[in-house]
């Protein structure tokens, strides 16, 4: 049996792996349905912890992209300050031959 949302929606497997976004978009759904006058208070804290799930798992995603970015930019910094025109290697990308 297909388990359906307050919405209406059809929830996806618990296998899926859902992009940021997708995740972002379906914390704010649930906070407009947390908003909802008529929700019952048994769905409404489903609803809560479904979203507090979703924050603390996108709080480490946002962790991660910022650590990223510190070592591009630290990386930004060691070339500026460098005498030669070599770039610094992060290992990121693959080298074009």
């Amino acid at each position: 049996m297909t388990k359906k949302t307050h919405s209406g929606e059809t929830k996806k497997s618990a296998g899926t792996k859902k992009t940021f976004e997708e995740r972002l978009e379906r914390l704010e759904e649930l906070g407009d349905e947390i908003r909802k006058s008529d929700i019952p208070l048994d769905d409404a804290i489903k609803a809560f912890e479904e979203g507090i799930k979703l924050a603390r798992a996108l709080e480490k995603d946002l962790e991660k992209i910022e650590s990223r970015i510190e070592i591009l930019m630290s990386g930004a910094e060691v070339a500026a300050d460098a005498d030669s025109d070599e770039k610094p290697e992060l290992g990121l990308f693959d080298e074009e031959d």
